[in-house]
């Protein structure tokens, strides 16, 4: 792979990096009925990472299809996908569009941009890991990454909820998003 020295990390050269599906995974956690967690995911992205001369210049882009989204449970889904969710048929993207590198220490960068759900853009940072770079068996270039950071999804118009007997709520207000992947060179 063709890497560069920065800052002791051994990170990819400038250019666009396209995110590889088969080696990506976009994930969520919310807490249910205040005692445990609910996992899901999107199957269904598309993004990519444009690397600058001064990584610290680099940007991000990522659009989610809504209807994609799986926590393994059919009607949950089908509840997640309607109007008291993300209301797939009204809006069916959710994207992430960065604006600027916001610090770094090691090989983990705040990256700030903008989160928008259900047409209601908030600004966000994420927390992102570099993983490292080489080239695959297939000759392929990849590089790693992991990302996380966590939302009040009522801010963005996920207001749905059910007060609980016990006290409480059925769905918790922060999502934790989870984003674990590789990106190779842009076609």
């Amino acid at each position: 792979m063709s890497t560069r020295t920065w800052e002791n990390l051994q990170i990819p050269a400038a250019g666009t990096y396209a995110l590889d599906a088969a080696h990506t995974s976009i994930g969520f956690v919310v807490k249910h009925m205040m005692v445990s967690k609910v996992r899901g995911g999107f199957g269904d992205f598309a993004g990519t990472v444009t690397i600058a001369e001064n990584p610290l210049e680099s940007s991000a882009e990522l659009t989610i299809r809504t209807e994609s989204i799986n926590t393994g449970v059919a009607d949950r889904d089908g509840h997640l996908r309607g109007d008291d969710f993300l209301a797939v048929d009204k809006f069916p993207e959710l994207t992430f569009r960065s604006t600027r590198v916001v610090g770094h220490s090691g090989d983990e960068f705040t990256l700030a941009g903008d989160l928008t759900i259900r047409d209601v853009t908030k600004p966000v940072e994420l927390t992102v890991e570099y993983g490292g770079a080489g080239t695959n068996p297939w000759g392929q270039e990849v590089w790693g990454f992991s990302i996380t950071t966590e939302i009040d999804r009522e801010e963005f118009g996920l207001t749905w909820n059910q007060a609980l007997e016990t006290g409480g709520v059925l769905v918790g207000k922060k999502i934790k998003i989870e984003i674990e992947g590789e990106a190779n060179p842009a076609a």
